[in-house]
């Protein structure tokens, strides 16, 4: 038995962590979900912690896509689903040269900028903007790549679309629907690369039934709570993780 399935500490981590992507995926649009695999990676790799995680949003896509089926914003996915498949692709072939501790780096960085981004770029992002061919392809495969990696696409896809202003069901159903392909698409690459294996597959199996609760607090959530709380409290914890995460990164090199 592998012994993530006896680790005390490791479900300490993990099961905030999928209800964290349950509440992202269900009601907030899919950028919150980068505080999973930090959480994830305090107790495994952050390579294990994406693996483990991949089949199970794969299960919460399949839901969140049937909960705002064709309520998505059509063009938008035309510009960011083929440039996201080619961040995949990108990660796909760059998976291997990245050791643990530039893992731990990147998600550090990427945790801390777009906490950044949150508490600095919002005045910005509400001038109401059209979708943008080149701005699309550019943030989707910015989404691809680290969607890839550490499960880390929603904020890149917010970045891209909140300027736009869509209405909050739209924006969630266009994520839900963009994810929906990537995270499948991924499949692939992460069983080519090893990561899906029999024992990280049977720990994504005990917490596969946390998805459907995650994703239902997160319907429930969507009209109850101003948004707006939800991401100054997320953002802050998810600033202490990419702290913690860049520190542990650097002294590991």
């Amino acid at each position: 038995m592998p012994t993530l399935l006896t680790d005390s500490f490791f479900y300490l981590c993990a099961i905030p962590a999928v209800l964290i992507f349950g509440l992202s995926k269900g009601g907030f649009g899919g950028a919150i979900g980068i505080l999973s695999v930090p959480l994830m990676a305090f107790s495994v790799s952050p390579p294990q912690a994406a693996a483990i995680l991949l089949p199970i949003l794969c299960a919460m896509d399949i839901i969140a896509i049937r909960k705002y089926w064709r309520r998505w914003h059509r063009k938008n996915l035309l510009i960011l689903i083929p440039a996201s498949i080619i961040g995949i692709v990108i990660g796909s072939l760059t998976f291997r040269y990245l050791s643990d501790a530039h893992i731990r780096i990147l998600i550090g960085l990427l945790a801390l900028g777009f906490s950044l981004y949150f508490w600095f770029g919002q005045s910005r992002a509400d001038s109401g903007e059209k979708p943008s061919v080149s701005k699309g392809r550019f943030w989707g495969m910015v989404a691809g790549f680290t969607s890839f990696g550490v499960h880390a696409g929603g904020p890149p896809v917010s970045i891209y679309l909140l300027p736009q202003r869509l209405p909050p069901t739209e924006f969630v159903a266009t994520t839900a629907a963009l994810f929906g392909v990537i995270n499948y698409t991924k499949l692939v690459p992460y069983f080519w690369l090893g990561q899906l294996t029999s024992a990280n597959f049977l720990v994504s199996l005990v917490l596969l039934p946390l998805a459907p609760i995650g994703i239902s607090l997160g319907y429930y959530l969507h009209d109850k709570i101003p948004v707006k709380t939800f991401y100054q409290v997320s953002y802050f914890f998810l600033m202490l993780a990419g702290i913690k995460l860049l520190y542990e990164g650097v002294m590991a090199i």
